[in-house]
């Protein structure tokens, strides 16, 4: 691997990607960020299965040679925009996440100029949550979601521009 970072850019989410995406495999305990198969996922019109949602809501992040490298969701709430965020698997761990999550903030900005940029994230995922930090994100709340293994603490991040 070459010691130069890594440039990634944001793109319109396409058909391949979604697909690829739900083929990640994650190792435990980050497995709870997988995706059912795509084609359940295109049969239930959920998340990105779901064209329209994948437009308006989803984007891939790519290396300079177009490879997807993740993907983040810009779900608009009511002053706010909430970011999703997944890295490929063989991805995570290797110092990326900020100049991965730049990109992503840096799309959020442009596509919403107006609103707060916030994130949730589960609170034993530290290697997340000192990323977002040095990105800018600070914790503002604490409170349990519902999760498919049951209900979970989070935190909310918020980005301070």
């Amino acid at each position: 691997m070459s010691s130069s970072p890594v440039t990634f850019h944001v793109v319109p989410m396409d058909t391949s990607h979604a697909e690829d995406i739900c083929t990640w495999d994650y190792r435990p305990p980050y497995n709870i960020y997988g995706w059912l198969p795509w084609e359940q996922m295109q049969a239930l019109g959920i998340e990105f299965g779901d064209p329209v949602l994948r437009s308006e809501q989803y984007v891939s992040v790519v290396d300079k040679t177009g490879s997807l490298c993740g993907f983040a969701q810009l779900f608009p709430m009511e002053g706010v925009v909430r970011l999703g965020i997944g890295m490929r698997p063989e991805l995570c761990g290797h110092g990326m996440g900020h100049s991965f999550m730049k990109v992503i903030v840096q799309a959020a900005i442009s596509r919403f100029p107006d609103r707060e940029i916030d994130l949730e994230v589960l609170t034993w995922n530290q290697r997340a949550i000192r990323t977002y930090q040095k990105c800018g994100f600070t914790i503002t709340d604490t409170y349990e979601r519902r999760t498919p293994t049951g209900d979970k603490p989070f935190y909310c991040m918020v980005y301070n521009q």
